[in-house]
């Protein structure tokens, strides 16, 4: 069975790796944000990696940070989340392009707030 997320009512087919990236525009600095994300044997989500294009209004790298085409970018080993809940209201610069086997852009537009979990979560 493949590996997939479910993002509100869309189901989205992940690459064989069970990774996707999370990007969007800081709503207050208006840099760059990036999110690895990984699926678990477990049927979670669990934060890998994070890169962001500045600093400030809580944008600083993480622990280990480098520099690198522009991004400060580190690893980390985040706790295992049943999902995610992103806001969208509409308001802010952009919404989200989650990418793995290709991307999509999600919450962008004002709506409920949006869900991402594994297909399989219970």
């Amino acid at each position: 069975m493949s590996a997939c997320l479910m993002v509100g009512a869309m189901m989205i087919a992940l690459a064989p790796s069970g990774q996707f990236s999370l990007e969007w525009t800081h709503s207050v600095e208006h840099e760059g944000w990036r999110e690895h994300w990984q699926l678990t044997d477990h049927q979670t989500l669990r934060l890998v990696g994070a890169a962001v294009k500045g600093s400030g209004a809580g944008m600083e790298p993480g622990p280990g940070g480098h520099f690198e085409n522009g991004w400060w970018v580190w690893s980390t080993t985040g706790p295992e989340v049943p999902s995610l809940e992103l806001a969208a209201s509409g308001a802010t610069v952009s919404g989200w392009t989650l990418c793995s086997v290709g991307c999509t852009v999600i919450g962008a537009q004002r709506e409920a707030p949006i869900r991402v979990a594994p297909c399989n979560a219970r």
